[in-house]
């Protein structure tokens, strides 16, 4: 009977043991765990952070880019900003400090300034505009109908313009509900809040939209379908349109004397010559850093001053 109990006694004391052990087993792998997640998140932070610092000193190279434009301008007398000059040339990603930097600059006078198409104070449309509106979503295939809900988005009233306005009145009815602008946009992300802006045509308006206070278009840099949208003639000539960019990339024009010049313009160039000018001051830097799989975004947007500095208007990071 006693060696009975001593062998139970025995069993219990053997089973305590494997209990502890595994006890601690578990909580050396739980701590092992921890420290290695713990160690990884400290490592991918201070990967990110590194990517973040390279994407900001992509920013600060566009940045000495146009500065250095903005000088040789003054030196030369002619301010004029063109798709051949360095500041718009494309950089490949640049190795540094084992990662990269690369930097892209692209000036907003190149699109049409869509807040140009309502007077804020009286609400009043400009016909121009809207008629070079119409005339850029005909060639990019876009529903126009888009083009007055744009208009009730921009105006301070509550009156729905015909053929596809659109007010409160719809806009409260969406999930989540908001309100219209009712004013100038502040960023050319409210487009994406616009009744009939889907994601793929936001995506193709924000390459000739901009809300940057450019008052006319930079014939240097403006792509093809905007230039073809300023004027009927231009809009109806495929081959004008041709004539004028070869133009450009051949010696770029420095004033828009040069422009009417060309064969063809200048026969009907006194509307156009009001859209078009030859220069930029307003220019949206992207840096994007990468550090050991870590990839930071900068977008800032910047309005350069003749005597080489630069004042900040806009600055995303993603």
């Amino acid at each position: 009977m006693v060696k009975r109990l001593r062998e139970s006694s025995r069993g219990v004391a053997l089973l305590a043991t494997l209990m502890a052990v595994a006890l601690m087993t578990i909580l050396v792998v739980d701590f092992t765990t921890s420290s290695a997640l713990g160690y990884r998140s400290a490592a991918n932070q201070a990967n990110e952070l590194r990517a973040e610092y390279l994407a900001r000193s992509a920013v600060n190279v566009g940045l000495a880019l146009l500065a250095q434009q903005a000088r040789m301008n003054a030196m030369s007398q002619q301010n004029f900003y063109a798709l051949t000059q360095p500041w718009a040339a494309p950089f490949p990603p640049v190795p540094m400090d084992g990662g990269t930097a690369t930097v892209s600059i692209v000036d907003d006078a190149r699109k049409l300034d869509i807040n140009q198409l309502v007077n804020p104070r009286t609400g009043a449309v400009n016909q121009n505009i809207e008629q070079v509106l119409q005339r850029l979503f005909a060639i990019l295939e876009l529903d126009p109908q888009i083009i007055p809900a744009i208009i009730d988005w921009l105006d301070p009233d509550s009156v729905e313009t015909p053929d596809g306005g659109a007010e409160a009145d719809y806009y409260m009815r969406l999930t989540p509900p908001y309100e219209p602008r009712n004013g100038p946009m502040p960023g050319i992300g409210d487009l994406r809040m616009i009744r009939g802006v889907d994601t793929p045509t936001f995506m193709v308006l924000r390459q000739f939209l901009t809300v940057a206070p450019e008052p006319r278009v930079n014939a240097n840099t403006a792509p093809p379908e905007l230039l073809a949208s300023l004027s009927p003639e231009l809009a109806s000539n495929g081959s004008l349109v041709k004539e004028i960019v070869e133009a450009r990339t051949r010696e770029p024009f420095q004033n828009i004397t040069d422009i009417g010049n060309l064969p063809g313009v200048g026969e009907n160039s006194a509307d156009l010559m009001r859209l078009l000018t030859t220069t930029s001051s307003y220019f949206t830097i992207s840096g994007v850093g990468t550090y050991a799989g870590a990839r930071r975004f900068i977008y800032a947007s910047f309005r350069s001053n003749p005597n080489g500095t630069a004042i900040l208007t806009g600055w995303n990071e993603y």
